[in-house]
C-alpha cells in the first residue's frame, strides 16, 4: 500500500513538471497536458480501493488470529494433557500399591478364618464326641462295681455242690436262684453294651487280656490264651476291665 502511494505520488510530480516546461515549435508554444487527471475523483477511488482492499484483507488476518490463538490453545492443551497424565499414572501406580496391600491382607485374614473355621469345627466334634462318651460311658462306674457282683455268682454257681442239688431239694431251689439272678444280670449288662470276654483259645492282646502267668501246654499253640482266671468286660467296645489270663510259653 505505500508503494503504490508512493508510485502514484511521483508519477502525479512527473506530470506537472512536464506541463509546466513550455516547449515551442514553429514559434508556438504548446504546453502538454498531463496524461491522467489525478482529481479528487480519482484520488477517492483510490483510497476506495485501498479500503476495499484492507477489508479483503481483515478476514484473512482475523482468519490468521484465531488459527494462532487456536494453536495456542492446543498446545496450552496438550500441555495440560500432560501433565493430567502424569498424574493420572502416578494415582494409578498408587492405587496399584494400595491394592497389593489389599490383597495380602485379605489372604492373610482368610488364612486367619480358616484356621479359626477349623479349630471352631475340631471343638464341635471333640464337644459332640465327649457329650456322645458321656452318654454312653455314664453307667461305667456303675457297672465295674457291679463286675464284682457278678464274679461272686459265678463262683456260687460253679462251686455248688452237684450231688446236693439233687438230693436237697432246698439246696436245689437256692442254686436256681442264684443262677437266674446271675442271668438276669447278665441280661441287663448287655442291654447297656456290657458284654463279657472270655479269651480261652484265643490269641494274647494285651489290649483286653491281662497275662498273670505263663503256661506250658505243648497241646497249645504258644502264644495264644491257655486258661481264664478271671473274665472280662467291655463298655460299647471300651475294655472296662481286661480278662485275667494265662499265656501259653513261646517255644
Amino acid at each position: 500500500m505505500a508503494t503504490m502511494r508512493t508510485m502514484c505520488a511521483a508519477y502525479r510530480g512527473l506530470c506537472s513538471g512536464i506541463a509546466r516546461r513550455p516547449q515551442t515549435t514553429s514559434g508556438l508554444i504548446y504546453r502538454h497536458q498531463p496524461l491522467f487527471n489525478f482529481n479528487a475523483k480519482n484520488s477517492d477511488s483510490a483510497e476506495n480501493k485501498q479500503q476495499q482492499w484492507s477489508q479483503s484483507q481483515a478476514p484473512l488476518a482475523e482468519e490468521q488470529k484465531q488459527s494462532a490463538t487456536a494453536d495456542g490453545d492446543a498446545n496450552a492443551n496438550q500441555a495440560d494433557s500432560g501433565v493430567a497424565m502424569a498424574e493420572l499414572n502416578k494415582t494409578l501406580e498408587t492405587l496399584q500399591q494400595e491394592n497389593v496391600k489389599l490383597l495380602d491382607k485379605v489372604k492373610e485374614i482368610d488364612d486367619k478364618f480358616k484356621r479359626a473355621l477349623a479349630e471352631t469345627e475340631n471343638q464341635r466334634l471333640r464337644l459332640n464326641k465327649q457329650i456322645s462318651d458321656a452318654k454312653i460311658f455314664a453307667v461305667q462306674g456303675f457297672c465295674k462295681d457291679l463286675l464284682d457282683v457278678s464274679d461272686v455268682l459265678t463262683i456260687a454257681i460253679d462251686t455248688a455242690d452237684k450231688s446236693e442239688i439233687e438230693s436237697n431239694t432246698t439246696y436245689k431251689q437256692l442254686f436256681d436262684g442264684v443262677q437266674m439272678t446271675e442271668q438276669q444280670l447278665q441280661g441287663v449288662f448287655r442291654r447297656h453294651g456290657l458284654t463279657k470276654i472270655n479269651p480261652i483259645g484265643e490269641k494274647f492282646n494285651p489290649n483286653d487280656h491281662n497275662a498273670l502267668f505263663i503256661a506250658d501246654d505243648p497241646s497249645k499253640e504258644p502264644g495264644t490264651v491257655a486258661v481264664v482266671q478271671k473274665i472280662g468286660y467291655k463298655l460299647h467296645e471300651r475294655t472296662i476291665r481286661p480278662a485275667a489270663v494265662g499265656v501259653v510259653k513261646a517255644k
